[in-house]
């Protein structure tokens, strides 16, 4: 996929946002770590995640 606009990064940050809620954020409360909220620590490794992923993929290709 070729990235070339400012809306295509952030949908795509958004969108690892979203997975990073949903799977990190249900790994955190299956493990009753909720000394911080986990869908915002979820969230922030989520899109933490992606920014690296969109910075790194294009180094393979």
């Amino acid at each position: 996929m070729i990235i070339s606009s400012d809306f295509e990064i952030g949908y795509l940050l958004a969108a690892f946002a979203m997975l990073g809620v949903i799977l990190v954020g249900s790994l955190l409360t299956a493990l009753h770590l909720n000394r911080w909220h986990p869908k915002l620590v979820s969230a922030t490794i989520g899109v933490l995640l992606g920014f690296a992923l969109i910075e790194a993929v294009p180094l393979f290709t």
